[in-house]
């Protein structure tokens, strides 16, 4: 294939999986965050260099690319499995077999469980797990090309559909098994009253999902749902709504990391070689302000680039100015919004500091005004670095991205970026706020 035949394919900035095919044989099975920037990166000049040989190869004896997009990555990554089981194309499994993959396996148990097991332990003719106990199975799911997105993966399933992963059986006549399932039920692993039969209905939609039927998986909701509501069993039906729901909208932004972590290119629009800085800030009552500058360059978290700053409340007029138009201030001259005074202090001072490279963008936590007011600290500092905005709904979970693409990076990058400057932002809040309880 040539990079111009991607024109006709019209690819989407969403999540998805892809097969790369020559005629009628599927060479190769990846999945992506965004299908229209992963896509692309297999006709970049450096593709040896980041994929290897044997995609380059791959990639020169295609004569076609087909796709299908899912509404989310976690869907994308059980689809990939699911593809790569079927075709087990030559650029995916050449070089590998069965011992060398993880699979998600469901035991053949009266209270089955969900485990991630190697190759090489199960026995695929007789539906055994040989190692470390001998278990018979129900199902076996994969290959799974990475074990700890699969991982990643089964945690969020089970956030919507709980099952045990128990290393050992769960026995429930055993009194200390019984104790284990209502602990469990406690801290909302498990149903809040374990039934058994439901458990199996559970279990049968979490093997739906893992079999690449989510379609499948969510005609079955729609249909329990609407039977419940006829049948006046409310409380039914809103469970199966919520897991309608939950499909939908979980939010993969662990995956996400996982996915630029490993072994596929970044998803980011342009050549490689780019920094994008993230900023956040975390306190307590107006205690303890901490402000963070974390960094990603070409998809990967680079640690030993990340600042914390303690919030001083900066009194210099030409970053926070009470007559500014940016919304800071009431008609009594109160601050109403913090968070933005904290965000031009630390951008401010990160400006301080000409011996830092500067990013090819930076990425806030916030909407339209967190926007504006970095672009102002940046445009006073006569410095042109585009932000980009990552809007979080009522629980903090990303629920919009602006400025991505005008800021020439994919909205993953963005929402990777801002993950890893709000989990470093809580977890340096956390040690500042023990060290004061400690001192006291």
């Amino acid at each position: 294939m040539q990079k111009s035949d991607l024109q006709k394919s019209n690819l989407p900035d969403v999540p998805g999986v892809y097969l790369f095919k020559q005629g009628r044989e599927v060479l190769y099975i990846g999945k992506a965050t965004s299908l229209r920037d992963r896509v692309r990166s297999y006709f970049d000049d450096d593709l040896i260099a980041t994929r290897g040989p044997r995609i380059v190869d791959m990639v020169t004896k295609a004569t076609s690319m087909v796709y299908h997009t899912t509404p989310t990555v976690l869907e994308a990554l059980v689809r990939e499995a699911a593809l790569i089981k079927k075709y087990m194309p030559r650029a995916n499994v050449d070089g590998k077999d069965d011992k060398t993959f993880l699979y998600a396996v469901i035991t053949e148990e009266n209270i089955p469980r969900v485990l991630v097991v190697r190759g090489k332990d199960i026995d695929f003719k007789n539906l055994q797990v040989l190692h470390p106990a001998n278990y018979q199975l129900q199902s076996i799911h994969g290959p799974f090309p990475s074990g700890a997105q699969l991982r990643e993966g089964l945690r969020l399933i089970r956030k919507i559909f709980p099952f045990f992963d128990t290393p050992k059986p769960v026995i429930a006549k055993s009194k200390q098994n019984r104790a284990q399932i209502e602990f469990n039920t406690q801290i909302g692993q498990y149903p809040r009253t374990f039934d058994a039969k439901e458990y199996r209905r559970t279990i049968r939609r979490v093997m739906l999902f893992l079999s690449g039927q989510a379609k499948v998986l969510r005609k079955v909701l729609a249909q329990e749902m609407k039977s419940a509501a006829e049948k006046e069993h409310f409380e039914e039906a809103t469970v199966a709504r919520q897991q309608l729901f939950a499909l939908d909208h979980i939010q993969d932004v662990s995956l996400i990391k996982d996915e630029n972590r490993y072994p596929q290119k970044s998803t980011v629009v342009g050549n490689g070689g780019y920094r994008i800085e993230a900023y956040d800030t975390a306190h307590l009552s107006g205690t303890n302000a901490i402000g963070v500058m974390t960094v990603v360059e070409d998809g990967v978290p680079v640690k030993k680039a990340y600042r914390t700053f303690r919030i001083r409340g900066f009194q210099m007029m030409d970053i926070v100015s009470p007559s500014s138009d940016d919304g800071l201030t009431m008609s009594d001259g109160r601050r109403t919004n913090d968070d933005i005074a904290s965000l031009k202090e630390i951008l401010s001072r990160r400006l301080g500091h000409p011996e830092w490279p500067l990013p090819k963008a930076i990425v806030v936590d916030g909407g339209h005004t967190q926007k504006k007011a970095a672009e102002r600290v940046l445009a006073k500092a006569g410095i042109a670095i585009p932000v980009t905005a990552v809007v979080k709904d009522e629980r903090h979970r990303p629920r919009e991205v602006i400025g991505a693409r005008a800021a020439g990076i994919s909205e993953a990058d963005a929402v990777l970026a801002n993950a890893e400057a709000h989990r470093f932002s809580l977890a340096r809040h956390r040690a500042a706020r023990s060290r004061g309880l400690r001192s006291k």
